[in-house]
């Protein structure tokens, strides 16, 4: 038990990308897929192969990784978004790290975004890197709807490996991903009791762009490093518009 793996995926109408992301964690000693109720061919595709396949109504990323974490047989998790791919080298690195840990509880990998068939290399991306592999009497998610952080008790390590991460499948596939991100932002901000104000929707979303464009030097990755910064620009005014409607209901 202590050097097995349980995979973890989650799912919401993921049929173009849920085969290939079963078929990268296949090193693993046990798959789970955690479906929010798919309405598209994801959960047929899914019984197709030998994994367990939960399904759970989708409230935050947080409950849904933990409800997950919670069923897992094996001491070791590994979390994989449909989007992302694992290469031959960080499988090699992964299967070793579990059997020779070094005390290490969990471990951050790093994650080479792809978007409109280009790699980024700047724009912020560059340091992306998020904690995939962990023990799971050591680690839980915690924190908000969308950007949740894990909590952990113990040293976390690094692998040298990078996951690849495939977030945007098209121009219109990243819209779509980031107005789902904004609701569930705004969700939180309002929850939260947050006001909107001028600032957030003249000024902080121009500064969104200035970062991610000037300061991470995103403007180096040409037409596609110049859309990620106006679209992130975009999401932030977008969030508290969906705020402002939530107040104005």
């Amino acid at each position: 038990m202590q050097n097995k793996i349980t995979a973890i995926i989650l799912t919401l109408n993921e049929e173009i990308l849920i085969e290939e992301a079963i078929n990268t964690v296949d090193f693993a000693n046990e798959i789970i897929v955690l479906d929010s109720y798919s309405t598209d061919k994801t959960v047929e595709i899914v019984k197709k192969y030998n994994v367990r396949l939960i399904q759970r109504k989708f409230d935050d990323f947080s409950s849904q990784k933990n409800f997950a974490i919670d069923k897992a047989k094996y001491d070791w998790v590994y979390i994989l978004d449909a989007d992302e791919r694992v290469t031959n080298d960080l499988r090699k690195e992964i299967l070793e790290a579990v059997i020779n840990p070094n005390n290490v509880v969990g471990f951050f990998i790093y994650r080479t975004f792809y978007f409109l068939n280009k790699s980024i290399k700047y724009g912020g991306w560059q340091r992306d890197k998020v904690i995939r592999l962990f023990r799971k009497d050591k680690c839980k998610y915690n924190g908000n709807l969308v950007h949740e952080i894990i909590d952990y008790k113990g040293e976390i390590g690094f692998l040298k490996n990078k996951i690849g991460h495939y977030s945007y499948r098209s121009y219109d596939h990243y819209n779509n991903k980031l107005n789902h991100y904004a609701s569930l932002q705004a969700k939180e901000l309002y929850r939260k009791n947050k006001k909107v104000n001028i600032f957030h929707i003249t000024i902080k979303p121009a500064f969104r762009f200035f970062v991610h464009y000037i300061i991470r030097f995103g403007f180096l990755d040409g037409f596609p490093g110049f859309v990620l910064a106006v679209q992130h620009s975009f999401g932030v005014l977008t969030r508290y518009i969906k705020l402002w409607l939530l107040y104005n209901k």
